[in-house]
């Protein structure tokens, strides 16, 4: 199977949390790209962490699908959720497995009529809820933005990663606690558009992470029409030290 051709660092053993990009577009792809989508994997666990449009094909070049361990929904806007379609008839179709977990809020699941699919068997979460995928403890929490839309920390080999899903500055990165080896936020524009929409700008997403204590930040749900170095540059000063972009493919290990 073909991998996608990525910035992939060695791994150390067979233990390692690692955080792969499926797709890191805000709101719509933008040419070539794919909707918010991330595989997660510890332990031999594997979790497809939203399935916006273009994530599912790019998942097939990083791993077989079949051998993921369920799959999490942060809200319900379509770049967050339409490739579950592709997920939902692989399942049925071509697993020699029982069906696949889908942790997600309230509705969604008749909001992308899938509420019925054999091959999706639904989990519904809220804010304060915590599940146990294989090896990965999964805490949820509600963010600033519309409907009912949950960040999501998960815990897994003595690594946390916090993905702070869509929101707006109003919710805290720090809600997620301390120990957050990464954070994956959402920097959807720049300082000039705060306010015109419910997400984070890049100094927005940085002050957030410098003050939940993260170690690392990685910046995603750019929109594609957004300058990514002048996200980059309000990120990093913001932060303190340098930020990390997410980009198709790239891998990052905690």
């Amino acid at each position: 199977m073909a991998e996608l051709p990525v910035d992939r660092p060695t791994r150390p053993d067979a233990t390692t949390y690692s955080l792969t990009v499926l797709g890191c577009d805000g709101s719509w792809p933008g040419p070539g790209g794919a909707g918010s989508g991330y595989l997660v994997v510890s332990e031999g666990c594997r979790v497809l962490l939203d399935a916006g449009p273009g994530t599912f094909a790019n998942l097939q070049r990083v791993i077989d699908p079949a051998s993921l361990d369920a799959v999490i929904i942060s809200h319900h806007h379509p770049d967050h959720w339409t490739d579950l379609h592709g997920v939902a008839t692989h399942a049925r179709f071509a697993l020699a497995r029982e069906v696949l977990p889908v942790y997600a809020p309230a509705t969604l699941a008749d909001r992308t009529d899938l509420s019925a699919s054999p091959g999706l068997d639904w989990h519904l979460v809220t804010g304060g809820d915590t599940v146990t995928i294989g090896a990965l403890t999964c805490s949820f929490h509600r963010t600033d933005h519309v409907d009912e839309t949950l960040a999501v920390r998960i815990d897994g080999g003595g690594r946390s990663l916090g993905y702070s899903a869509d929101t707006g500055p109003a919710w805290s990165l720090a809600e997620f606690g301390r120990g957050l080896d990464l954070v994956l936020a959402e920097a959807t524009y720049t300082v000039d558009h705060e306010g015109t929409a419910g997400h984070m700008s890049g100094r927005q997403a940085g002050e957030q992470a410098r003050r939940a204590g993260a170690e690392r930040l990685v910046i995603t749900h750019r929109w594609p029409t957004i300058d990514a170095d002048a996200v980059a540059r309000e990120a990093t000063t913001a932060f303190g030290r340098p930020v990390e972009q997410a980009a198709i493919g790239k891998e990052f290990v905690l």
